[in-house]
């Protein structure tokens, strides 16, 4: 396995506009309740208090797609990696206004929770829109590289979905091009329509609906852990 610590470096703002009062106060009064706890081992145990299934979302943007699949599957565990406070708050807001009890957040670096978890243990992983890193020399900071992808193929259990999404058309290429050369993914789709079209399980972001009245196209990937 590649060594993860080789690509932690989170790069960019961790913290946009300023705060409003309330959302300091989600900060300061749910946020706490429901992070991940800082030291040890994870598991569905320890997070949830039960055995439940668990499902992982790196880099959640605002929240949506996380809170979506939370209120569609309230008997599985959801766990949030966003590294940027205001991203943080906006996942904050749906658990408050949709009365979510199944997620919990990491305002952080999602391959130190991946690291905790125990080997086979998440039902599905995804990964929504990335940071692209267009320039070439950047490539290595994209998530889609060996040392990321090692560390997701060994927490998903078999037979198991990741989920890549993205508008970005190097990003795409460069997906493709690097998940085609695993052995221990399956590409699902089997017809253009099958990464050409959201899935009907796949819930919309406000980034999605950004990039397509841009112009954009959206592409949505799913692989099952072989």
């Amino acid at each position: 396995m590649s060594d993860p610590a080789t690509i932690r470096r989170l790069y960019g703002r961790r913290q946009g506009h300023k705060l409003r009062l309330g959302q300091s106060a989600l900060v300061e009064e749910l946020l706490p309740q429901i992070s991940i706890p800082e030291d040890g081992p994870l598991d569905a145990q320890t997070l949830f208090g039960d055995d439940r299934p668990l499902e992982l979302e790196i880099g959640f943007g605002a929240g949506e797609h996380l809170a979506g699949q939370a209120a569609a599957r309230p008997d599985h565990g959801f766990i949030g990696c966003e590294p940027f406070l205001n991203g943080v708050v906006g996942a904050l807001n749906h658990v408050r206004d949709d009365g979510l009890d199944n997620i919990r957040l990491h305002m952080g670096d999602a391959l130190t929770v991946l690291e905790r978890l125990p080997d086979a243990s998440l039902d599905r992983l995804y990964l929504l829109h990335p940071d692209p890193w267009r320039k070439a020399r950047h490539a290595k900071r994209r998530m889609v590289n060996p040392g990321p992808l090692d560390v997701i193929a060994a927490k998903l259990k078999p037979g198991c979905e990741f989920r890549l999404g993205t508008d970005d058309p190097t990003y795409c290429r460069w997906s493709m091009m690097v998940m085609n050369g695993r052995r221990d993914f399956d590409w699902q789709a089997k017809v253009p329509a099958d990464f050409l079209e959201r899935p009907a399980d796949w819930p919309e972001t406000r980034y999605e609906r950004k990039a397509r009245r841009q112009g954009r196209e959206v592409w949505y990937f799913r692989y099952v852990r072989v």
